[in-house]
């Protein structure tokens, strides 16, 4: 008996085993917690950070705006006219059409006595203004004065006021109101919540209306009671992780501010802390996984032995212990078999979520590389042009980098559509004026180059359903794999052709060194640059977005050499559109 009973009993080693990888996971996954909590704590706190600059750049730049338009307007002739003459009849259409252009909140023209009488709202005509801040620190004052009033339904209202003088006398006071509650209405659908507070460390801008006109302090205090589950669970994540900044509706938050450089003003968002735990939470997750695994074998392995030993005893039911075995073995074939299966499925998943976002990185960059050249030379173009005194044309090259700033925020939103196959954008499009704009863009690039460029296009609109910043896209880059085709040849040459029949034919034809291999043209990443000099993505965006538009792209050698690529796009007719 004595020898069958150590037999059985686990050996202690292998329970010190157990109990120092129960130890061992407990402190690892305190450690991942604290390291990981830590580490997405930084990562969310930066980008709150970064939308932070940005919230207060847009603060600034509305109120610097709006800050020139009382001076603009107090030197208007017609409105000092007007005051003149009490002849407001116009006054108050063209205020509007000045709120219009300018995007102003409300425009107020009052007179010397304080008595509105040109208004933005109509509503506002007759209104006596005479002991309002804006008023009075405006007779008061030369330049242009702020004030912050608080509305009487809640909020505030910004403004900036202006005497308006006629031969050194008051005549009246323009107000102008500053339009900030727009960005109430942006933040909400952003950040978890935004305030703005002044010098006094009142809130006077935020996503929760509760708190306008309230410390912050206060506004924090203003939350319902929470329930018993609720202070249980927010007791158990104190515990956990180290303490938040602040709650927001009974939820922990992380505070962030930043300084306004206007009148004292700080911009102060809270963001969630549900991210970061659901990224950590999964990585906990994971190594409880593995640790139970582990577990598990080991708890395997001892039954396993304890029904070695007990083999002994139960010989007469061998039979019935084999069909066990074997059942136990299929069983656990099948679960692996599962189990291979799923692993196989979330190793697959992953790699193409990688490769998709390494396709897309690699179609950002190749597709503003263009915009960002074209704006490096306009900027040196002005620079030079500023140096000589010559501000009109220097104020064109800023306009067209401003247009391409506009392109390639066209392009990153269709960068985001490129796997969706969306059409929500299509118009009816003008196929010269693609190819005008196209070679706008190019402008910049073709001047560094001796090519000559012939295009033969119809005399009519040639009209495809189409959206015309893709349709432009890919006509850019066949463009440009011209000019990369062309940089050997001594008297370099590209065609633009473009006819019209039942389709819609454009051809580019170059007469470069021509295409070696035509089957993988157009797959991605399949170049025959040098490296740095591109990436094999413009031919196989260029295909995918033909695709799109219902059409088809092909290439071919030419027969004198060069390359030739045309597009054939449905095109668009009356029939089509009523149709559409």
């Amino acid at each position: 008996m004595r020898r069958r009973f150590v037999s059985i009993r686990s050996p202690w080693w292998l329970r010190l085993i157990v109990l120092a990888l129960i130890a061992g996971a407990v402190a690892v996954i305190w450690v991942t917690n604290s390291f990981l909590g830590d580490r997405f704590t930084e990562t969310t706190r930066n980008r709150a950070e970064v939308r932070l600059a940005l919230y207060t750049g847009h603060i600034l730049s509305e109120l610097q705006r709006t800050s020139v338009v009382p001076l603009l307007l107090a030197r208007d002739p017609q409105l000092i006219s007007a005051l003149n003459s009490a002849d407001f009849s116009t006054t108050s259409q063209n205020l509007i059409s000045a709120q219009t252009e300018i995007g102003a909140a409300s425009i107020l023209l009052l007179d010397a006595s304080g008595r509105t009488v040109a208004a933005t709202d109509r509503t506002q005509i007759g209104t006596n203004f005479g002991s309002a801040p804006q008023f009075v620190n405006a007779q008061r004052s030369k330049d242009t004065v702020f004030t912050v009033g608080e509305r009487a339904t809640g909020g505030y209202d910004f403004a900036y006021s202006r005497a308006v003088l006629s031969d050194n006398r008051l005549v009246g006071v323009i107000v102008v109101g500053a339009e900030l509650a727009k960005f109430e209405r942006v933040w909400a659908g952003i950040s978890d919540a935004v305030a703005v507070v002044n010098s006094e460390n009142r809130v006077i801008l935020s996503t929760e209306p509760r708190w306008r006109g309230l410390p912050i302090g206060e506004a924090l205090a203003v939350r319902p009671a929470p329930s018993a589950i609720a202070r249980a669970f927010q007791a158990t994540t104190d515990w956990a992780n180290d303490p938040p900044d602040a709650y927001v509706r009974g939820e922990a938050v992380m505070r962030n501010e930043a300084r306004i450089p206007f009148r004292g003003w700080k911009l102060i968002s809270f963001t969630t802390y549900d991210s970061i735990r659901e990224k950590v939470n999964a990585f906990l997750a994971l190594e409880i996984m593995v640790f139970a695994v582990l577990l598990s074998l080991i708890f395997y392995l001892l039954s396993r032995r304890a029904r070695r030993q007990s083999a002994v005893a139960r010989r007469e039911s061998a039979d019935l212990r084999q069909l066990n075995a074997r059942l136990q073995q299929v069983i656990a074939e099948r679960e692996k078999v599962q189990k291979d299966l799923e692993v196989a499925e979330q190793t697959l998943a992953q790699s193409s979520k990688l490769a998709a976002l390494g396709e897309m990185s690699a179609a950002v960059s190749h597709e503003l590389n263009q915009p960002l050249a074209a704006m490096k030379t306009y900027l040196a173009g002005a620079r030079l042009l500023l140096q000589r005194r010559r501000a009109e044309e220097a104020l064109s090259s800023f306009q067209r980098i401003d247009d391409l700033i506009e392109r390639m925020g066209a392009i990153t939103r269709q960068l985001k559509s490129y796997a969706r196959k969306g059409g929500e954008a299509f118009e009816p499009v003008d196929v010269r004026s693609c190819i005008s704009s196209a070679l706008s863009m190019m402008e910049p690039t073709l001047r560094t180059r001796s090519v000559r460029i012939t295009r033969m296009l119809t005399r009519e609109s040639v009209v495809v359903m189409a959206d015309r910043v893709r349709l432009e896209q890919v006509i850019i880059n066949l463009l440009r794999n011209a000019l990369d085709a062309t940089r050997q040849s001594a008297d370099p040459e590209i065609e633009i052709i473009l006819t019209a029949g039942e389709t819609v034919t454009l051809a580019v034809r170059d007469n470069g060194h021509g295409i070696d291999d035509l089957e993988n043209l157009f797959e991605p990443f399949y170049t025959t640059k040098k490296p740095g000099e591109g990436v094999g993505l413009g031919l196989a965006i260029s295909s995918g977005i033909v695709k799109d538009l219902g059409g088809r792209l092909t290439a071919r050698n030419a027969p004198g050499g060069g390359a030739v690529f045309e597009v054939q796009l449905p095109i668009l007719t009356g029939k089509t559109q009523a149709a559409e």
